[in-house]
Order: structure tokens, then C-alpha cells, then sequence
């Protein structure tokens, strides 16, 4: 009945969500959870942040030991990765433990539904829209869920998490109320969406090739100026360093997202002391586009450009492995990039085709090297929220069964077996109880690390205990060398600062317009880039002026309006 009714309701939804709507609670009954603030009490940073032992749950009264007395079935949103040799992401190894375990704890059956991972924002739109989403869906686009929300298409969890938290335990105890309720609103208490838990929240590193460093009698970079003067000698010494493929030089990579790839340098050009406030009210590009000292370090980007050190293409390849091919073959002499990239994907990553190609010496290793203005190597991260955000459209008729499903994946004995699999086949045990992985075959593929497309409540190896976490983390991309992923792991950790929760969750301005704007910023970082040196700040002001008018100062002067609201003249969130 439910599907019906929404069907007539949701069919337009797709393009009422690319120009925006009106804000509502979507219909839902209006909560009964604790963790409303009174709008007479000042809000501060840890409102709904805890272990969750602070609210008091109750039982659902249709379980007995657990389980439904009938047999309930639920769908599952998986993605597809489109990894050549993977598995299928719908059937493999993973897929029947999950189900097996669900029916025989719960008598619930599983079913899962693949959607390209590379367009997920998008298919989930498709879905939504007919009526068709899985019952647990997930997302990195959290406008996505907040448009459907406001027209009724997506279940308002908050009374669901509370009122059966007793017969969630494993969920509450790893997510605690800092992840369930990240997304909860202080206006009325509605909750979307639930956050999944970055058990690694490590983001972006700097990486070097070790052995051109041997080579040209260099040290390791740490400072800005200094890896300029790597990128010089690298480009200098072209014929030394690559022989008769000297033409093949790219000193400094970086691909056409380059709010990402540049991100270390774009952030040490922040001041350190940004308030709460600036920082928020700016934040809605998570590329920094529109924060104070962005464009300084674009700057610095257009002149390595035009100094020849960079990547002369980056602009002209998106969703290809150009880049990717040009490190393994050993044309590139540094890049920036996810902290663990180079060693991922076993006998094809980076560091393993260096390794057979150029030779034993061959690699890229983790340096520290873009300085803010106190001389700190600060790192912008996310929470331990910021990750996949999971919800439950209204066309879902088995709520508690999903619940009891996201329970089950964060059972820590199910999420170890899920990112470790099984002995012989995934992994090995040291004899200090480490674990060391090896590349599995046919249904033992794991099509994302640590299977984290299974895991969608935990990002991130997370093992019985930190010390074997850590240990075994750094034996997790064989055949690389652990100790350069030790390495990478300490550099990503220095300086490393979480991003808070300014708890303000609906801000009109931004429904449907997160593709819109994130395809004007890269125009922006693209063209502001490639440009003669002379013509940078008209460039930058041209592109950001259109960025603006497209949407992106209606953001942030709403922003501004919504903090102000809710935190009157404090810039700080305590």
C-alpha cells in the first residue's frame, strides 16, 4: 500500500531535486527520541555526541531471542566497483555469510542490489524516483537524501533507533550517538540518515619517488619551497632519471580533480586560526573552493604549470587510468593522493609495478612537506562521521529487520571476518597474531578494501584490538612493503584535524545542487590552472563569479543565517 501511494508522489522527484524544495519533515510523525535541544539553551559541540549508554531504549515486542517468529526478507544497496576479475558483488563468499547469518540469528533473508559505484548518486535518484530503492540504501550525498526527506520519500529513523536500541546493541555500541545522530536535526529532531564510522579517518599524503631522491643526492622534502626545488632537479635531470624516455617526464601529477589532488597544498594555505564559523559557512565545497587562501595556492598550481612541472594532460583524462599508468611505468616523480594509494591493488598497484618495471629500488614513499603559516603540517579530516550515510526509503515495509540487519554487519566479530576473511584464502597469522593478506581468487575477492562495500557501518580496518588493527594494516597490500605503509600511516596522522559537527543539517540552498556546483569548481581549478600567468585573477574571477551566481553564494549566505541562528555571535563550536 505504502509503495502506491508514494508512487505518484516520487515520480517527479527528479526534477524537482536538481532546482530545490521546500523543507518539511516529509510527514513523518513527529519524534519521540530524546536529544531535541530546548531553543532556549545554547547548542554546543558535543549535543548528541556520546556512547549512546546516555538514552534510554526500549524492545521491540516482535522478536523473541532476537528473531522474528516469520520470516522476513529485506534488499540491500551494494556497490558495483566494475573491478576486471572481481566478484559479483551480489553473490560471492561475503554475500552468503551475510545471508546465512541473518537468517539463522534473525530469520530475516537478504537480498542484494548492486549500483555502479561511480554514479551512485545518480542511480540512486533513478530508484528512489520509481519506487524501486532497496530497502537500505547508501550514499555519499547527503543533499540526495535530505531532497527525497522533504517529499516523504525517506523513513524518519529517529524513533526506530531509540525506540528498539536494546535489540541494536552492536550498532549503538560502534556508532554511539556521535554517529547515530550526526545527521539529526536540532530544529525538529528528525534523523535521515545514520552516519557510518571511519574506524581510519586518515585523507590525503604527499608521496616522493624514493629512488630519484637517491639518485640526484636529494633529501626528502619538508617544506613547500623545498619540494618545488625537488620538482626542478626532477625536471632538469629528466635524461638521468628516465634515459630515452626523458620526454615522458611528469615531475608533479595530478588529475583533473584537483581540489582533491592538491588538498594538502590548497589547505596549508588556510589560516590556521579559521573559526568554526568561516570555516562552516565556506564548507560547502568540500574541495575548499570558496575558503579564504584557496586561491593563493592555486596560484602556486598555475605557476608549477606553467614552469613545465606538472602533468601537461591532467585535464583532458577523467575516469581513465592514464594517470595511473603513466606512475606504474615510472614517468612520475610525485603526486598527492589517498594516503594508502600506492600500495593498493596488489601485483597491479603502484609500488609493485615500479618494482618489476624500473627495479627493486624503485618506489613512492610518504613525506610531510606543505607547511601552514605556524610551520605545522595541518591535515583537514573528516569525523569519524563523514562517511557513507545510510537510510531507509519510505517504500521500505521492514524497518526493524534493516535495523537488525545494520546491527549484524557491526557485530566486531562480523566485521572482522568480512575485512579479513579466511585464513589460507585472504590472510595469514603471523606469529605475533598479526595478520598478513594475500590476493584471493574467484568468490574470495574482496571488490573494495577491506570489503568496506559489506562493512557500510565501518570504514576502515577495524580488528579486536588497536595494536593489531595497526600491525595488521600495515602487512594489508601485499606486495608492498610495510614499513612504507607504516610510514604513510604516521604521515597522515601528523597534524591530522577532524572536522566538527555545526549540527545545522538542512540548508535549502543546497538541495540538488551538489553535481551543478562540484562540475563549475573543477572548471574553475581546471582553467585557473592552465592559464598564462598573467591572466590568473581575471580567470579566477571570472569562473568564480559564475560559480557564485549558479548557487553557491545563495549557499553560503544562508549558511551564514542558519549559524548565526542557531549559535547567535559565537564563532567557536565548544
Amino acid at each position: 500500500m505504502k509503495k502506491r501511494i508514494l508512487s505518484m508522489l516520487l515520480a517527479g522527484i527528479m526534477v524537482v531535486s536538481m532546482a530545490g524544495c521546500e523543507s518539511g519533515n516529509g510527514g513523518n510523525a513527529e519524534p519521540t527520541g530524546t536529544g531535541v535541544p530546548d531553543p532556549a539553551e545554547p547548542v554546543t559541540q558535543d549535543t548528541f555526541e556520546g556512547d549512546g549508554s546516555e538514552i534510554e531504549g526500549g524492545n521491540a515486542a516482535e522478536l523473541t531471542d532476537g528473531k522474528f517468529a516469520e520470516t522476513r526478507k529485506i534488499t540491500v544497496e551494494v556497490y558495483d566497483r566494475e573491478n576486471d576479475g572481481g566478484s559479483d558483488p551480489t553473490n560471492n563468499m561475503y554475500t552468503d555469510y551475510i545471508k546465512k547469518g541473518m537468517l539463522e540469528d534473525h530469520n530475516v533473508e537478504v537480498e542484494f542490489v548492486s549500483v555502479p559505484r561511480w554514479t551512485e548518486v545518480e542511480e540512486i535518484n533513478h530508484l528512489l524516483a520509481a519506487n524501486t530503492a532497496p530497502d537500505i540504501c547508501l550514499t555519499y550525498d547527503y543533499p540526495t537524501i535530505q531532497t527525497y526527506a522533504d517529499m516523504g520519500g525517506v523513513l524518519d529513523l529517529q524513533n526506530l533507533v531509540v525506540d528498539n536500541k536494546n535489540d541494536l546493541p552492536h550498532l549503538w555500541d560502534w556508532l554511539g550517538t556521535t554517529n547515530m545522530y550526526w545527521d539529526k536535526s536540532v530544529k525538529d529532531g528528525t534523523l535521515w540518515a545514520i552516519e557510518g564510522k571511519r574506524a581510519n579517518n586518515n585523507r590525503i599524503v604527499t608521496f616522493v619517488r624514493k629512488d630519484w631522491l637517491d639518485t640526484l643526492g636529494l633529501k626528502e622534502p619538508t617544506t613547500t619551497e623545498e619540494f618545488h626545488e625537488m620538482l626542478v632537479a626532477f625536471k632538469d635531470n629528466a635524461k638521468t632519471l628516465l634515459g630515452d624516455d626523458a620526454s615522458k617526464m611528469i615531475p608533479f601529477s595530478c588529475s583533473v580533480d584537483v581540489g582533491w589532488r592538491a588538498a594538502l597544498l590548497i589547505e596549508s594555505k588556510l589560516d590556521p586560526a579559521i573559526t568554526d564559523k568561516e570555516f562552516y559557512v565556506n564548507g560547502f565545497d568540500d574541495r575548499k573552493l570558496t575558503q579564504n587562501g584557496t586561491k593563493d595556492a592555486l596560484k602556486i598550481l598555475n605557476g608549477w604549470y606553467n614552469e613545465g612541472l606538472m602533468w601537461n594532460d591532467f585535464a583532458l583524462h577523467k575516469g581513465d587510468t592514464v594517470e595511473d599508468d603513466n606512475m606504474k611505468a615510472g614517468f612520475v616523480g610525485a603526486f598527492m593522493h589517498n594516503w594508502d594509494y600506492p600500495f593498493r591493488n596488489g601485483e597491479d598497484s603502484i609500488n609493485a609495478n615500479l618494482k618489476r618495471i624500473v627495479g627493486d629500488n624503485a618506489k613512492f614513499v610518504a613525506v610531510d612537506c606543505f607547511e601552514d603559516a605556524n610551520g605545522n603540517y595541518t591535515k583537514y579530516c573528516d569525523s569519524t562521521a563523514g562517511d557513507r550515510k545510510i537510510f531507509f526509503p519510505a517504500t521500505n515495509d521492514e524497518p526493524l529487520a534493516s535495523l537488525l540487519y545494520l546491527d549484524w554487519i557491526s557485530d566486531p566479530t562480523h566485521i572482522e571476518y568480512l575485512q579479513i576473511g579466511e585464513e589460507g584464502v585472504n590472510h595469514n597469522t603471523l606469529a605475533d597474531g598479526a595478520f598478513t593478506f594475500m590476493p584471493a581468487t574467484g568468490e574470495a575477492i574482496m571488490n573494495s578494501g577491506q570489503n568496506i562495500d559489506y562493512t557500510i557501518t565501518c570504514n576502515g580496518l577495524h580488528l579486536s584490538t588497536p595494536e593489531l588493527t595497526e600491525k595488521s594494516q600495515n602487512n594489508n597490500y601485499p606486495p608492498c612493503d610495510p614499513e612504507d605503509v607504516a610510514k604513510a600511516n604516521a604521515v597522515a596522522n601528523n597534524g591530522k584535524k577532524p572536522t566538527k559537527n555545526a549540527k545545522i543539517t538542512a540548508i535549502e540552498a543546497e538541495n540538488g545542487m551538489g553535481e551543478s556546483l562540484s562540475s563549475k569548481r573543477d572548471a574553475l581549478y581546471d582553467s585557473v590552472l592552465v592559464c598564462k600567468p598573467e591572466e590568473f585573477d581575471a580567470t579566477w574571477d571570472q569562473f568564480m563569479d559564475e560559480y557564485l551566481s549558479a548557487g553557491g553564494q545563495a549557499i553560503m549566505t544562508e549558511r551564514q543565517a542558519a549559524w548565526e541562528a542557531l549559535y547567535g555571535d559565537s564563532v567557536t563550536l565548544e
